[in-house]
């Protein structure tokens, strides 16, 4: 997987091969579709509502990009599985019923649902990873570098505790989901930063991202370390770190330690500003999911040197090698950047964020409009 650059501030990326004239010619793609004109349905498979991002964000954003890309005659037909393996498997059948012509796909499993993308292979309905590298024959993945977002979740981490500590300092890790591919590497990011710098004294899996499994797990932790001894949680995501923050205050902890998370959803932005989560990982959804639109809208349409533009990177999977990819940069979410990142990139207004409760702490922080 090739390495990329943590960027000071995502923006929207937009690559348009029209002026070219390159669009519809044939490029590297030898399983490319049969040209399709812009009357096409692009099937999407979310994992889950517990995290916002997936209703709030990549939805709208590639159901508007797609009806962009074609002229309004493109549809995308949307299910959202709920954290459950089986229903998304019968949502894939749907769409494999329902003649999609390419799904995106963000599998609650990624093994379970290997199957699935098989049965999609054999129908000729292109399949692409989308934001979680799904196994089985897919044909492209998008997602962000993920081992690159646990790597500046432990660095940040490490640096609200002072640096290296020598192995002295006690924490907690609180990983994603076992079946989500993508917590893996976080966790391995996380590692390969913290190992011999801090001293990992309880580390849970959180069963399907869910906030009160984290919870649950972080009062086991305080129960058998002592809340006093926890310098600090690593929180793959911040659904997790609102259930552990929870955990800590219902100890009666009043000083919260350093506390990580990723996705910058509106509630730990506000948790960022008044102190009780020290960071998120920002990753621009709207470059994310307009990428995934335009790979989808290319990869149908067989217009495979535009396809091949959006897909420059590679990966493996545990069933396949050398999968087309794109991997977005990341960027580490604290008090300092609030508004370089989530305010500059309209995912949310200044008034979103200091809402009456919040006033008082984002004026501290020079927070404002």
């Amino acid at each position: 997987m090739r390495r990329i650059a943590i960027s000071v501030a995502a923006s929207t990326m937009t690559l348009s091969l029209a002026a070219c004239g390159a669009l519809g010619a044939s490029g590297g793609s030898d399983d490319a579709s049969p040209a399709k004109g812009n009357d096409i349905t692009v099937g999407l498979l979310l994992p889950e509502k517990a995290n916002t991002r997936y209703e709030q964000f990549d939805y709208p954003i590639i159901k508007k990009k797609v009806a962009a890309l074609t002229r309004d005659q493109g549809r995308v037909l949307y299910a959202n599985a709920e954290a459950d393996a089986a229903k998304q498997a019968s949502q894939l059948q749907e769409m494999i019923d329902d003649k999609a012509d390419v799904i995106l796909l963000d599998a609650v499993d990624a093994h379970a649902i290997a199957d699935g993308v098989e049965k999609a292979k054999e129908a000729g309905i292109p399949v692409i990873a989308y934001d979680r590298l799904a196994e089985g024959p897919i044909d492209a993945y998008i997602s962000f570098d993920n081992e690159l977002v646990g790597e500046v979740q432990g660095r940040t981490l490490l640096e609200a505790l002072g640096g290296n500590s020598g192995g002295s300092t006690q924490i907690v890790m609180m990983n994603g989901s076992p079946t989500d591919p993508n917590a893996k590497q976080f966790k391995a990011g996380a590692l390969s930063e913290l190992n011999g710098k801090v001293k990992i004294a309880k580390s849970y899996d959180t069963e399907g991202w869910k906030p009160e499994n984290a919870q649950a797990n972080m009062t086991k932790a305080i129960n058998e370390l002592g809340a006093a001894n926890i310098a600090a949680v690593y929180c793959a995501n911040d659904g997790v770190a609102g259930g552990v923050i929870k955990a800590l205050e219902a100890a009666g902890v009043t000083d919260l330690p350093p506390v990580t998370g990723q996705d910058a959803e509106l509630d730990a932005v506000q948790r960022i500003v008044s102190g009780e989560q020290y960071m998120s990982v920002y990753k621009s959804y709207p470059q994310e999911a307009e990428n995934a639109a335009e790979m989808a809208v290319a990869r149908v349409q067989g217009r495979d040197i535009q396809f091949d533009a959006l897909t420059r990177d590679s990966v493996d999977s545990p069933t396949h090698k050398n999968i087309p990819a794109q991997l977005v940069p990341v960027v580490a979410l604290t008090q300092d950047n609030i508004n370089d990142t989530v305010v500059a990139d309209g995912i949310y207004e200044v008034s979103d964020i200091c809402t009456a409760k919040y006033a008082s702490a984002c004026a501290k922080i020079g927070l404002k409009s």
